[in-house]
């Protein structure tokens, strides 16, 4: 699962690169930890035109009627193959989807069984680009406060056979070509299928990432560290 990643872009990077319009937003700090329940970048169509704006990880789904503390479900993934069907997802697949802006994310690998602590890897992309997931955002409004709360959920299918020697899964990641047919709806399914296997390099990193609560100033924790066989 795709639950944690870096931000490190700025708005002049993310308004270049996917051709954005709109007033320019003051710029936030580099995140080299980003969380469920963070607020992180997504671009949307706004009237057929993309905008940019920081939202939830971790999909409020507009029907949802109880309280938010009690939405225990983890709505930051949705799997490919059942984004379709999946009430929290369905109306979202088909009506409302973005794309989220990563600058790497992180895995994990039991590389000495299941009870011991994991091994976290970096992943970003092998030519130093932006790298795009496809993600779904849906609009809640909040009872209790009168608030509406905008939320994303990042797509998540199979892996290639690169990210498969660390993991079991992979956010889908799409290509500036595929940006448009994702955001308009024209696109079905089809379009959530593993990254080329050249697409992304990775690297081991500090256990410190196992923790959620790890400083997201902290830009050591993406550097590279030696292994011990």
């Amino acid at each position: 699962m795709c639950g944690r990643f870096t931000d490190l872009y700025t708005w002049a990077e993310i308004y270049a690169y996917y051709n954005l319009i709109g007033e320019t937003p003051a710029n936030w700090g580099p995140s080299f930890n980003v969380c469920p329940t963070d607020p992180v970048g997504a671009i949307a169509l706004t009237d057929g035109r993309r905008t940019f704006e920081r939202i939830r990880f971790g999909l409020i789904p507009y029907w949802w009627n109880k309280p938010l503390k009690e939405l225990r479900l983890a709505t930051f993934n949705a799997r490919a193959e059942t984004v379709e069907t999946k009430p929290f997802f369905r109306d979202a697949f088909k009506r409302r989807r973005c794309l989220i802006p990563l600058s790497g994310y992180y895995e994990w690998q039991y590389r000495d069984g299941p009870k011991k602590p994991p091994q976290p890897w970096y992943f970003t992309a092998a030519d130093g680009s932006i790298l795009t997931a496809a993600g779904l955002w849906d609009a809640w409004k909040n009872r209790e406060t009168v608030e509406t709360i905008r939320s994303c959920t990042m797509i998540i299918t199979e892996p290639n056979a690169f990210v498969a020697q660390v993991h079991d899964r992979m956010p889908v990641l799409l290509r500036p070509a595929q940006f448009d047919a994702w955001l308009d709806g024209s696109a079905g399914k089809e379009m959530l299928a593993p990254a080329p296997e050249d697409m992304l390099r990775r690297w081991p990193v500090s256990r410190r990432v196992n923790s959620s609560k790890a400083p997201a100033d902290d830009p050591t924790l993406i550097d590279r560290i030696d292994l011990v066989a």
